[in-house]
């Protein structure tokens, strides 16, 4: 069993941006040094990584930018934002079963300066540049139907769910109204000490209906890692651990990235 094996005992980040002006490269290494000073650790201390498929910064060029040594454990994580617990629960393996002292967890995205959302990615079928990848092969049950970003995909599940639950815009904006109200106590959030209300979610524009503006999550660039050990020798470092009583990963059916959970 994982509970109680493995904690958090470090967090950091970069500063939340729409242009960071550094690579992601630059943006990963900032977040993990950050995230090791909150730890009291040292890039030396550090034996295991893991981040996301969907990246640009593998583990070893983050481990070889930030000074550390031999990797005994590393992994990436696919299904893109739905990856960041299941980036826990792999550190948090590792440690549990002595694969690995300590793990960081990380992600660093130019999502707003750099790639964004919608825009053309690949040539079309025929083209010269064009290749078929697992990638491609996901978006074909949703491009051709105009669903380009997640905000459309999603709203097909939105639309689905309120018709089969009776929600509303304004139950999704409660939530939203809640996200931006903790993010908001966070200094370098984009929308620090910006807090939103039912009136503003319900007042912004449509993306995809029944999404609105402010039930989509703020495209910046910027970068974000924790610090997984052992309770034992967080037991000897600066911040009071955050003990990991659980974590899960899962794969729909028909492995759809963009799947409803509701249905």
């Amino acid at each position: 069993m994982l509970s109680g094996k493995a904690a958090i005992v470090g967090i950091g980040a970069t500063d939340f941006s729409k242009d960071s002006g550094r690579s992601e490269l630059r943006l990963a290494a900032e977040a993990v040094l950050d995230a090791l000073d909150d730890a009291g650790l040292s890039p030396a201390d550090v034996d295991g990584l893991t981040t996301f498929t969907m990246d640009s910064n593998n583990e070893t060029a983050v481990a070889r930018a930030v000074g550390i040594g031999d990797l005994k454990f590393f992994s990436q994580i696919g299904y893109g934002g739905g990856a960041a617990c299941a980036t826990v629960q792999q550190a948090a393996m590792a440690v549990a079963t002595g694969v690995a002292d300590v793990v960081v967890a990380y992600r660093a995205f130019n999502e707003r300066s750099g790639m964004r959302f919608g825009q053309v990615q690949s040539r079309l079928a025929g083209d010269g540049g064009a290749s078929a990848d697992s990638t491609t092969a996901d978006n074909a049950f949703s491009y051709p139907h105009g669903l380009s970003t997640p905000a459309a995909q999603v709203a097909m599940i939105a639309q689905r769910y309120m018709h089969l639950s009776g929600a509303t815009s304004r139950d999704f904006g409660v939530i939203s109204v809640a996200d931006r109200k903790h993010a908001a106590k966070n200094p370098k959030a984009y929308f620090y000490e910006k807090p939103i209300t039912i009136e503003d979610h319900q007042n912004s524009r449509w993306i995809a209906e029944p999404l609105r503006l402010l039930d989509c999550c703020q495209e910046t660039d910027g970068a974000v890692a924790i610090v997984v050990t052992s309770p034992e020798r967080a037991r000897d470092l600066k911040q009071r651990p955050a003990i990991i009583e659980a974590a899960a990963q899962g794969s729909s059916p028909d492995q759809y990235t963009m799947v409803s959970y509701y249905r």
